[in-house]
């Protein structure tokens, strides 16, 4: 099927254009999962509370190139909207070459001071070392790690969703087989899985490059030297600061969860909720691959002035993520004994525990897809400051305020509730927000 951004978008046409998205997103989302999954049959817990301790802070890093995708991409299909393709790849051009070089800026400092971020982070003994080995090898990855994050959004701008499909497919492969062969033939331990992760997201990161660098499609989206220019890449920037915002609070709130569950449970707790992340990655990843799908059009026909596909795209939306956060929450429920096992079925009571944590922490998956929507919604339209609101109060402001209060009050069992208040939180505030910007907007 050949994907447009103009014409009208019903139900079919949306799940069939978001298909080729959320594919791309659950396979980038495995990435971290089979790492998790040899690393703690094969490594040991420690190496796996250590990973999933340290991972928060890469993520925090590399979010950086989710930003100025996600926010580029909003400028450039409403520029597309508006009739000027040259601008637009004059734009696109210009914040890949930017996020190159945000990467490299990055990365120095993250390498440096990877040993007293760990300790930061709240780790001890063998858990520091092993953190350190894993991120600086990530550290050093960093470049490829962020132009897969920020390359992501553009292939929906470019019309080619299904690129973005094969590519990650493809970097999954790697990744899966560099993981057995550095952990279980070069027994490399921990540095393979970093090792293996980074050489796949060189996979998904520049092999796009390449393509649009050689593209002769004079319709399309294509790489070429241009100058940087302040205002564009500001724009984007504050268009994609909700994306930036809320993935540094979800990984602040994810460093805070690991504090508090190594108070009430050590590194069983961590490993626990380790597992839950992994299966909310890929229910996440589903809503973001189409929040992905969803935020070009939304901008395009902003830039179109094309007010009823507006109304019709949010009723749509919320209608399709209402539905799928019912099917992801049932999911949830019946396949938390057959992922702990999976993942943690070497140890009865840490097995028994995930169990628990994970039914706990199911309800949240009815509303996340809604809430991360609302945030998609307002970057679509240019609206960062907004978006980055929405992004901000449900991550930082609501779930941490959560994970502190909830078992204070409940008992560590509060813990696994914490996003489920906080996404209900953060509905009511978005559905007031969707109220109050009605009228300027016109949806």
């Amino acid at each position: 099927m050949k994907v447009t951004l103009e014409g009208h978008y019903g139900y079919g046409r949306l799940m069939r254009s978001a298909v080729p998205l959320i594919a791309m997103m659950v396979l980038i989302s495995l990435y971290s999962i089979v790492d998790g999954l040899f690393v703690s049959n094969l490594v040991g817990t420690t190496a796996f509370a250590a990973l999933n301790l340290i991972w928060p802070a890469l993520g925090l890093v590399g979010a950086l190139g989710l930003m100025v995708g996600t926010g580029g991409a909003a400028l450039v299909s409403k520029t597309l909207g508006e009739g000027d393709r040259e601008r637009a790849v004059r734009y696109f051009s210009m914040f890949i070459e930017f996020t190159l070089l945000l990467s490299v800026l990055a990365a120095v400092p993250l390498f440096i001071w990877m040993e007293p971020l760990a300790v930061a982070l709240g780790a001890e003994g063998e858990m520091v070392r092993q953190c350190v080995v894993y991120g600086r090898i990530c550290a050093a990855g960093m470049p490829a790690f962020m132009m897969q994050m920020g390359i992501q959004p553009f292939f929906m701008v470019a019309e080619k969703p299904e690129m973005g499909t094969k590519v990650s497919l493809l970097s999954g492969l790697v990744n899966i087989g560099l993981d057995a062969l550095f952990i279980i033939v070069f027994r490399m331990g921990l540095a393979g899985a970093a090792a293996g992760s980074m050489l796949a997201c060189a996979v998904g990161g520049f092999l796009p490059l390449a393509y649009f660098a050689r593209s002769r499609d004079e319709g399309g989206l294509r790489l070429r030297a241009v100058p940087f220019e302040a205002a564009p890449i500001r724009q984007a920037c504050s268009n994609g600061l909700s994306e930036f915002v809320g993935n540094i609070s979800f990984n602040v709130v994810a460093m805070c969860y690991n504090l508090q569950l190594m108070h009430f449970y050590g590194e069983n707790g961590v490993a626990a909720y380790s597992v839950i992340l992994y299966l909310g990655f890929i229910f996440i990843a589903v809503c973001s691959g189409y929040n992905m799908t969803v935020t070009p059009l939304v901008g395009f026909n902003y830039g179109a002035d094309n007010k009823a596909e507006l109304g019709s795209l949010l009723r749509r939306s919320l209608k399709l993520l209402l539905v799928l956060g019912v099917v992801l929450t049932g999911v949830a429920a019946l396949i938390a004994g057959p992922v702990a096992r999976l993942f943690v079925g070497y140890d009865a009571t840490l097995t028994s525990l995930t169990i628990h944590a994970t039914r706990c922490y199911a309800p949240d998956f009815l509303l996340i897809g809604l809430s991360l929507f609302v945030s998609a919604w307002f970057t679509g339209l240019g609206n960062g400051p907004v978006s980055a609101a929405v992004s901000f109060s449900r991550t930082f402001l609501f779930e941490l305020g959560c994970v502190f209060l909830l078992p204070a009050l409940f008992g560590a069992d509060g813990i696994w509730f914490s996003a489920f208040v906080a996404d209900v939180l953060a509905l009511l505030l978005g559905a007031a927000l969707l109220v109050r910007f009605r009228s300027r907007y016109g949806y």
